[in-house]
């Protein structure tokens, strides 16, 4: 029996011990994640991955996979968790679980400045809004912007690219990712004309990392290492880095 629990505690050990597959869109989204000229992957989001394995004292490895596919692989088992500023829905709490949220955004309306348009179904109303697939931004305009034309879009960057030439009219996307847009030179045609009415059983209460149902292990690690960096002033050493705002609120 003695050498039945040693072989046993020893099996879990090197379970514990094993990389935790930390799932990351494998498509760019700064200033959150995207490769640097390295291929290395860089941005708030990742440094604030990184934090909190440390935090939990886990293992973590990342693993780019495709956005529509992510859930998908995180089921399958491909990854074990996934933090790719994936909005905590009801619709996704039915098919995952999610720790508590790391931070929490807006969502914003972004068009070009000479438009005098409104983040409302009504001014919009005519309009052609570019929407990123799979996204609450996607089920969101379905639910409100019934009388606008939507375009759907594989990554928000070809949704910015499109306005910027003028093949839509607005796009709908999280507001401190579109501040980053409209900051740059490409962006500085647009505006955020600003917040959608809040929705949320569409848009969420935050972004958090998302598990898969019942592994309340690995859901609690995260926890615990999300608390350890708001608490000790990690999370906002690093949002000061990239934003001049913060972007946690409960």
């Amino acid at each position: 029996m003695l050498a039945a629990a040693t072989i046993a505690a020893f099996v879990a050990g090197a379970a514990a011990a094993d990389p935790v597959k930390i799932g990351i869109a494998a498509e760019p989204y700064p200033p959150f994640a995207s490769p640097d000229s390295a291929g290395n992957w860089v941005g708030w989001e990742i440094e604030v991955i990184n934090a909190v394995c440390a935090a939990a004292e886990l293992d973590c490895v990342l693993t780019p996979v495709a956005w529509d596919g992510i859930i998908p692989s995180l089921t399958g088992q491909q990854i074990d968790a996934i933090m790719a500023s994936m909005s905590i829905t009801e619709e996704r709490l039915k098919t995952i679980d999610f720790s508590d949220p790391y931070y929490n955004t807006p969502a914003v309306i972004v068009a070009d400045k000479a438009m005098d348009i409104e983040p409302t179904p009504e001014s919009l109303a005519g309009k052609i809004v570019g929407i990123q697939a799979s996204t609450i931004h996607q089920a969101y305009a379905q639910e409100y912007f019934k009388d606008s034309e939507l375009r759907i879009y594989q990554t928000q960057d070809e949704a910015n690219q499109d306005l910027v030439a003028g093949r839509i009219d607005a796009t709908q996307a999280d507001s401190i990712a579109m501040a980053d847009f409209v900051a740059t030179e490409a962006g500085g045609c647009c505006e955020i004309k600003g917040p959608v009415a809040n929705d949320e059983s569409i848009l969420g209460r935050g972004v958090g990392a998302g598990v898969r149902k019942g592994d309340d292990a690995l859901r609690e690690a995260l926890n615990k290492g999300i608390a350890a960096i708001l608490a000790d002033g990690t999370h906002e050493k690093i949002t000061a880095g990239y934003f001049t705002t913060s972007i946690y609120s409960k």
